[in-house]
Formats: structure tokens, C-alpha cells, sequence
């Protein structure tokens, strides 16, 4: 028996998360169709190394923690065509090697962008309302009834969109229905861009001096390294907010822990430098934070959209059609 045409490096309880029955069976036909009717077309392992035969593999279907694909890596899989990555960050495996030998690689990351969107959404009216702070004083032994601040409703509020990324423009969408006044920074995006996603197109000093909640989409860059640091939270407003369903990276987390223990803003948190987070972080105990465990985009149905990407992509590649997702190795360098 030859080795199989499609390896899916995912987890059981992934591939359960990610593909309905209909599109786990399109998977195998895309397979089958691949094999040519040699062989074993499709194989599931929870881990590349665990994945005995790998020569025959042309499309590599994998999740988080993907290991590198080095030229050792490589060397095992010497008809390798396709990668089609379940999430959306490729840069934890995309190496120069596997653009070097004509690798494609596709992801998903638009399957979850909607599941980010709305829980930044969630964030933004949690802090307009000052929800963390009343539900710390009602919780507290004192039982507080009364909370210091203003409360504002989301209709008008001056919200600012760092990134005009996939889940950046579908946020826009969002606080645009409900009738916010959205401000975006990016350097990417031109003025009638930013008009037509029905935004304003301002500085990183004028959102954060304006705006009433200050929102992160922004890409994993060198140079967005603690673009919001000190300096940029001492210009936001008092009352204002932070919301973060990006990356750590943006932050200077101990910058944004000094400006919270001031009381003089607020945050809305998924993602972390440390995770886990430590059960002494500062985090945990600091007032008028909001805090989950990295699960903007942990939503059912956005998890079976990254499945039915994977699956259109592997239909596509297997009648020779072009993918709608792939990332070339220059796109990659402006991205997340």
C-alpha cells in the first residue's frame, strides 16, 4: 500500500471541531481523487512525526503547533504541494524552504473573523457601559451600588479600528450598524479605502486622543512591537478603553497594568504574553480589566467555517482550480 495523498496533522477532537460530516466527506473525495485510486488517499495523525509514511503526501492539512517545515522536515516529504492550514497564523511553519520549492500554503483565517469581531463587539459595549467596574463592586465584600464614571451607549461613540485586517473590517461592519463614529489607522489603506468601509482615516495619535474605545487588528509586526506603549495610552482620554483580540505583541502589558491600577482606563483582554496566564499574574487582580483565555475565535460555528475552507480549498486544488486563500511568502511578511 503507497502512502497516503493527504495527511491531516490534526488532533481528533480538532477535526471534530472543524468539519461537519458533509465536508470531512468532501475532504476524502478530494483525496480519492488526488490518489487516482492508488493507494490509501487520507490519513489523520494527531502529529506529523507520528505519520510513519510521508513520501506519498502531497497536501499536508495542519492546525496549531505545526512544526516548522525546515528543509529536514522536507526531506520527508518530497511530493509536498499543498499546505492547508486550519488556522490563520502560517508563520509558526512557513519557512523560506517550503516557499523555495514551490510549497503552496492556504489557510483559513477568514472563517474566523466574524467570531473575533463580535466578541471585540462584546468588549467594546462592556466598556462603554463600565460593566467590569460594576461587576468588581458588586462582587466585592463592600457590595458597591454605585460606580464612579460615566456610562456611554455605543450610537455616536468615536470608536478607533487599528487594522484594517479581515477581523478589523468585520468589526467595522459591527459598530457601524450600531451607529458608532469608526476612526481606523492603518498605513495600508488609502482615504477613499477607509470611506468606503464607512471609516475615517486618522493617525494612531488622533484615535487614540479621540476615540472612546480603542480597538486592536493589527498584524504581528516588527514594527507594531508595543505600538501601543506608555506614551500611546498616556494619550487616551480618561474613561477611554482598550480592547485586544489580537495580539500580545501591540502591547506593553506592564505599561497598560500601571495605567489600570490608575483607574484611569479600562481594558478588554484574549490575548496575553504569558499563556496560560499565571495564577499570580497581575492581570488577574488589576481593576477594570475584562479578561478571557484566548477564545475570541473559539465559536462552533466559526470553527466549522475554517473546516469548510479547508475543504473548499482541497476541492479547488484537486480540479487544478485556483485556491481563494493562499498566502505567498511577500503577503506573508505584512501579515499576523
Amino acid at each position: 500500500m503507497t502512502a497516503p495523498t493527504v495527511i491531516a496533522a490534526v488532533s481528533e477532537q480538532l477535526m471534530t471541531e472543524f468539519f461537519s460530516d458533509d465536508d470531512l466527506a468532501r475532504l476524502h473525495r478530494a483525496a480519492q481523487v488526488l490518489a487516482d485510486g492508488r493507494g490509501e488517499a487520507f490519513s489523520r495523525v494527531d502529529d506529523l512525526g507520528e505519520a510513519r509514511d510521508r513520501a506519498g503526501c502531497r497536501i499536508l492539512i495542519t492546525s496549531w503547533g505545526a512544526p516548522p517545515l525546515d528543509e529536514d522536515l522536507l526531506g520527508t516529504l518530497p511530493l509536498l504541494q499543498l499546505v492547508a492550514h486550519t488556522g490563520a497564523s502560517i508563520r509558526p511553519f512557513a519557512t523560506d524552504a517550503m516557499f523555495d520549492r514551490g510549497v503552496v500554503v492556504t489557510q483559513a483565517g477568514a472563517g474566523m473573523a466574524r467570531s473575533v469581531a463580535e466578541v471585540s463587539l462584546a468588549f467594546t459595549m462592556a466598556l462603554l457601559h463600565r460593566i467590569p467596574q460594576m461587576h468588581e463592586r458588586l462582587r466585592g465584600t463592600a457590595g458597591g451600588w454605585h460606580v464612579a464614571g460615566a456610562q456611554h451607549e455605543i450610537l455616536g461613540a468615536p470608536i478607533a479600528v487599528i487594522g484594517a485586517s479581515r477581523t478589523g473590517r468585520s468589526y467595522l461592519e459591527l459598530i457601524r450598524a450600531l451607529g458608532a463614529h469608526a476612526l481606523l489607522v492603518d498605513p495600508t489603506i488609502t482615504e477613499p479605502d477607509a470611506h468606503a468601509l464607512g471609516a475615517r482615516l486618522v493617525t494612531l495619535d488622533e484615535a487614540l486622543s479621540e476615540a472612546r474605545i480603542v480597538a486592536l487588528h493589527a498584524p504581528s509586526l516588527p514594527e507594531t512591537r508595543h505600538l501601543i506603549g506608555a506614551d500611546e495610552l498616556a494619550r487616551m482620554a480618561d474613561g477611554s478603553g482598550l480592547v485586544n483580540t489580537a495580539r500580545s505583541w501591540l502591547v506593553d502589558e506592564s505599561a497598560l497594568l500601571a495605567e489600570l491600577a490608575r483607574g484611569r482606563l479600562s481594558a478588554a483582554i484574549d490575548v496575553f504574553d504569558e499563556e496560560p496566564l499565571a495564577a499570580d499574574s497581575p492581570f488577574r487582580t488589576v481593576p477594570g480589566a475584562l479578561l478571557t483565555p484566548h477564545r475570541a475565535a473559539g465559536t462552533v460555528e466559526g470553527r466549522l467555517r475554517q473546516g469548510r475552507i479547508i475543504a473548499d480549498e482541497l476541492e479547488a486544488f484537486a480540479a487544478g482550480r485556483p485556491l481563494q486563500h493562499a498566502i505567498t511568502r511577500e503577503q506573508l511578511a505584512v501579515m499576523a
